[in-house]
Formats: C-alpha cells, structure tokens, sequence
C-alpha cells in the first residue's frame, strides 16, 4: 500500500500533537484547595484546635492552658509568695531615690494641684521684696510703714558745709608753676653750663626721687628755674626729670 503526502502529513502532525502534550504541565485540581490536601480534613482540625483537643499534634495549647489571673509587681502570677521580688525592690529604690532628691523622709508626699498648691520657695540669697507687695504686707501694715519713715526722718541728719583748711604747707606749688608756664617741654628757656649738665649726673639725680613731681618741687626749692644747682634740668625748659605740665593745664582747663 503506498502512502501519499495526505498520509505523511496526518503522521507528522500527529507526532507533533504526541509531544506537546508530553510538555505540558500538571493543572492542580481546584477541588483539592489551596494550601492543604482535602478541605474536609482542615475543617476537622480547625474544628479541634478551637475546641481544645488538638493536642500534642497541632502544637498549640488549649485555651483553658492560660491562666486569667493578674501579674504580681514582682513579674510572676498574684497570690501568696509572690508579694515580694525584683519589681518591689525597684519600686521601693524609686521611692527612696525621689524622697532624696525632694529632700523627704518617704513619710509624707507632696501631691500639687490647683487647689493644693506647692509650697513657696526660700529666698535664701537674701535678697529684698520690698518690691514685692504681698510680701511686704505679709510682714507690716501701713501704721508701721508711717512709724518706720517717722523713725528714719528722726534719725536723718545734714552736715553743713565748712570752709576749706587752709594751706600749711609754704614751699613750692608745682601746679601754680605749671599754670604759670606756657612752653612746651624740651623747649629751652634758662642758660645751662656743661659742667653740671652732664648725662651721667641728670639719671643719677633723678634716680634719688621716687617721682617726676618730687623732683621738680625739690628743683624749685634748689633756685629752679632759673638755676640747677642738682643737675636736674640739663635741656634748660624749666621741667625737672621728665616732669610735664601739661596735665595740670588740662585740668585748669588751659
């Protein structure tokens, strides 16, 4: 029997059909569920562990297995031998701890409120509230603040000016002598003779005085201006060791 091309290509296609199905996977079976094997079994085993008698096998306890009674502060369940532990000891060290930093014994607590208000702070720097009004009439009436300025007018004295002593002293006035002078320092106005200007003879007296004024009152004292018996003027301007007029003209306002 010869075969046509009709024949050979029914065998192919055949062929071809063979080996997609060979490809094709497993399609789960929707009746089965999802999840689990068969519904009927979970529907028991729900049914079990809401009831209780799951058992060992489920691994859950029964609802009966926990226990409804309060915790202790100690952390284990109320009842007798549980009213001490770990939770008491830290509760009481809190107590303590807040009754040292509030400066009490635990005996008694200080609870404010609007109706119960905290006590009032001591002023302990001392200082005054006579700013204050309640403070100052917690303390005294109007009667003893007119008694208190009556006592302080009776003890309120005014000291009457009096004249100025006098001047004793009968010696050279350096700030007379600066007012009456009107050169600058450095400027020379007396003659001076080399001899008893030298350098080394002006530090070593003015070295003998503790300051500028001292040596131009004592310069003044010696015949100064006009002569320098110490060597304190060599330059010739009237000035004695570095002394300067200038301030008291400033101060006199020149």
């Amino acid at each position: 029997m010869m075969m046509t091309k009709q024949h050979v290509r029914l065998g192919l296609f055949a062929l071809t059909m063979t080996g997609l199905a060979a490809c094709q996977p497993d399609v789960p079976d929707s009746g089965a569920g999802v999840g689990f094997g068969d519904y009927s079994e979970y529907q028991r085993q729900r049914e079990a562990q809401l009831s209780g008698q799951a058992g060992a096998a489920s691994g859950l306890p029964a609802a009966s297995a926990v226990s409804s009674e309060p915790l202790s502060p100690s952390g284990g369940i109320g009842g007798a031998g549980n009213t001490t532990g770990e939770g008491a000891d830290i509760a009481a060290q809190t107590r303590a701890a807040l009754n040292s930093a509030n400066g009490t014994s635990g005996a008694g607590t200080v609870n404010a409120s609007p109706s119960n208000p905290p006590p009032v702070a001591v002023n302990s720097a001392g200082l005054s509230r006579e700013n204050d009004f309640d403070a100052v009439g917690e303390q005294r009436s109007i009667a003893d603040d007119k008694a208190l300025i009556a006592q302080n007018r009776a003890n309120y004295t005014q000291i009457q000016p009096e004249a100025l002593p006098s001047r004793t002293d009968t010696g050279p006035n350096i700030v007379a002598y600066a007012l009456q002078t009107t050169h600058s320092v450095g400027q020379p106005q007396y003659r001076r003779t080399s001899l008893l200007s030298s350098e080394g003879r002006y530090q070593r007296s003015c070295a003998a005085f503790p300051s500028p004024d001292l040596a131009q009152r004592a310069f003044l004292e010696g015949g100064g201006p006009d002569r320098d018996r110490k060597g304190l003027d060599p330059d010739g301007d009237g000035y004695a060791c570095d002394w300067d007029p200038r301030p008291f003209r400033k101060a006199a306002g020149g």
